[in-house]
Order: structure tokens, then sequence, then C-alpha cells
């Protein structure tokens, strides 16, 4: 059984990036635009991992968090931030909101195989 991973970011690139890389490794991967599209995918999607942007339109990483977490089928869905920003203040941001792990853009795909193994165990 293939785990899926739903990854939002607004910058298609980026997207593709991410999906490439956990689709080679043999992950099923789900993509959203921004945090209104991720927030309704995963509500029609069975996810095991969310993989956010913090900054994007409509609705960003930490807000799309926030309303993961109060959703009670998702409460303990592991959620990776990745993001340029790498602020201290930001991460602990991240964790308040429920964030499990935090990334810093860019990336190497070596990494965020690493980091998805580890929280997906």
């Amino acid at each position: 059984m293939n785990r899926t991973i739903l990854a939002v970011d607004d910058s298609p690139g980026m997207r593709t990036t991410i999906s490439f890389t956990l689709e080679e490794a043999g992950y099923r991967v789900v993509e959203a635009k921004d945090g209104a599209e991720g927030l309704a995918r995963i509500k029609q999607e069975q996810v095991d991992l969310v993989i956010t942007d913090l900054n994007m339109p409509v609705l960003d990483g930490l807000s799309l968090i926030r309303a993961i977490r109060d959703n009670p089928d998702h409460r303990f869905t592991p959620i990776i931030m990745l993001t340029t920003e790498s602020q201290d203040d930001r991460k602990q941001e991240g964790r308040l909101a429920g964030a499990s792990g935090w990334m810093v853009k860019p990336f190497r795909p070596e990494q965020l195989l690493a980091v998805v193994r580890k929280v997906l165990k």
C-alpha cells in the first residue's frame, strides 16, 4: 500500500519537485496550490502526511495547519512545514500551530526523503 502525501505550495515548480522526489521513492502525491485548496483536498483524500509551504495566497501554511489540527480525523496527521523561512520565531509559530517538523528551502531530495521516512515510521 502506497502512503499518500499532500503537497501544498503556491509554486508549481516546487510542487513538481516535491512530487517527483516522493513519487520516485514510491509515495503517492496529491497536490494543492494554496492552503484553501489543501484543506479541501484533505477532506477528499485519505492522506498520511502533509507537506506545506508557509507563505501562500488565500490561506497560509500556519492557518492550514491550524485548520487541519481542528479536524479530529487529522489531529495526529504529521505535517511538515517546507519554507524559505528559517527564523526561530517562525519555527516556534509552526510548532504552536501543530507542525510536526520544519524544513528550509532549497532542499536536497535525499533530505526530504529522510524527513518523510522518519515522520511516517
